[in-house]
């Protein structure tokens, strides 16, 4: 799978925290950041992919709007 290149800019003290955090865990900076947006781009497409799901049961539900039928279907269409 290829790789593309970002740049990011985060404030000093955050590059500190994060250049910590990447030795702790064994990695590179570049490595924990792209871990972390696959993180959060697969939450994204579970998320919306779990919202299709409910909708199509909605649709295949149907709605109730409210209505009472009262006449029979012979009854509405005798001319």
């Amino acid at each position: 799978m290829s790789k593309q290149t970002v740049t990011i800019s985060p404030t000093r003290e955050t590059f500190e925290k994060l250049r910590a955090l990447a030795a702790r865990r064994g990695t590179s900076i570049s490595g924990l950041v792209a871990e972390q947006i696959e993180i959060r781009v697969g939450d994204e497409e579970a998320a919306y992919e779990r919202a299709q799901r409910q909708a199509m049961m909605l649709l295949d539900r149907g709605f109730h709007m409210g209505a009472v039928i009262r006449a029979s279907r012979d009854q509405s269409h005798e001319r």
